[in-house]
């Protein structure tokens, strides 16, 4: 399973990182079958957001490293080092650029944004 990763360097510029998650078969809730589950990450708590459709947000920096989940419509993230990515329905990821020069952020799609936020440790 893939996901991308958004971080800043040494030197505060933003870029996004591809990353696998490795899963292994689980146990995870008896006496149901076991299926594939990936090593644990912390969060604290998570919300619920929607961007309007045209909602754009100049550069600037996570509040916290979270993961960000796209529910319904695309956005279009844009790293301080110019590449742009659009995640759109199933398209997870991590934030963790919480310094540096930050990147830019515009919803893409007619319809709005709508996705849940996890708030990691």
């Amino acid at each position: 399973m893939k996901y991308l990763r958004l971080f800043a360097d040494g030197q505060g510029e933003s870029h996004f990182e591809e990353i696998e998650a490795e899963l292994e078969p689980v146990t995870y809730a008896p006496p149901a079958p076991s299926f594939d589950v990936s090593a644990p990450m912390d969060a604290t708590r998570y919300v619920f957001v929607r961007m309007p459709s045209g909602w754009s947000g100049d550069m600037h920096c996570t509040p916290r490293r979270q993961l960000f989940c796209v529910m319904a419509g695309e956005i279009e993230g844009t790293a301080s080092d110019g590449t742009a990515r659009t995640l759109g329905p199933g398209g997870m990821l991590v934030m963790e650029d919480t310094e540096g020069k930050g990147h830019a952020t515009r919803v893409t799609s007619p319809e709005d944004v709508l996705a849940v936020i996890v708030h990691m440790e």
